[in-house]
């Protein structure tokens, strides 16, 4: 099995990515929904990692239009497309790794990720969860909604097997290629709480889609 690297791989399914996404990925047409409604109402500042073309955006445009949005995304053919759904809307986006970028301090009422978060390890999970817990306004929210699993031997299985290829491909470590690693709830939870998020619960299910809130303290 030959894997691609990330932006390649995005780049390459770009023009029906949408169509995948909500009739093809069990609970990601529901799960897009579910985290519009799920986003506090007073939510001002949003920072979306990995948001691709937006799919989540679409929902959460149709409950606050005025919302202001900062998208992260490896592939800028995504982002464009973004753009051209809502012209209008008030979005900086940003074609980078985000676990490169500055998310800031205290800077977001909430933070969320929709199907992103899947293709990394447990150290950089807690990497990039540390950053977004120190992105939130105190008392703000990261809502994820991501490809779970509830059994540790299924996660160990794709953990291994994405260790056996990128060792057959010779991919050095750090190098984003595309391969789904995903955990566990227990996991998922355990790692927020470890970024220092005080409380972490999952919230909604459809397969093996899952979304999971976590919440920074508020002052």
């Amino acid at each position: 099995m030959e894997i691609e690297k990330m932006s390649d791989f995005f780049t390459a399914r770009v023009d029906g990515y949408d169509e995948h996404m909500l009739n093809e990925v069990k609970g990601c047409k529901e799960g897009y929904v579910k985290m519009a409604e799920l986003l506090p109402r007073n939510t001002a500042e949003l920072l979306d990692l990995g948001c691709g073309t937006g799919l989540e955006l679409d929902e959460i445009f149709k409950i606050n239009p005025d919302i202001n949005v900062t998208g992260i995304d490896l592939t800028q053919a995504m982002l464009d497309k973004l753009k051209q759904k809502h012209p209008d809307k008030n979005m900086s986006l940003i074609n980078a790794n985000y676990f490169d970028c500055d998310l800031g301090i205290c800077k977001y009422d909430a933070v969320i990720s929709f199907q992103s978060m899947h293709h990394f390890s447990h150290k950089d999970k807690i990497k990039i969860y540390t950053k977004i817990y120190n992105a939130l306004k105190s008392g703000g929210q990261y809502i994820e909604c991501d490809y779970m699993l509830t059994e540790q031997e299924e996660e160990d299985f794709y953990y291994n097997e994405n260790i056996r290829i990128r060792k057959e491909q010779g991919i050095l470590n750090g190098e984003l290629y595309h391969y789904d690693t995903p955990c566990t709830i227990d996991n998922q939870i355990r790692l927020l709480c470890k970024a220092g998020f005080e409380t972490v619960k999952e919230s909604w299910r459809a397969g093996n889609t899952t979304i999971i809130i976590a919440q920074k303290q508020a002052a």
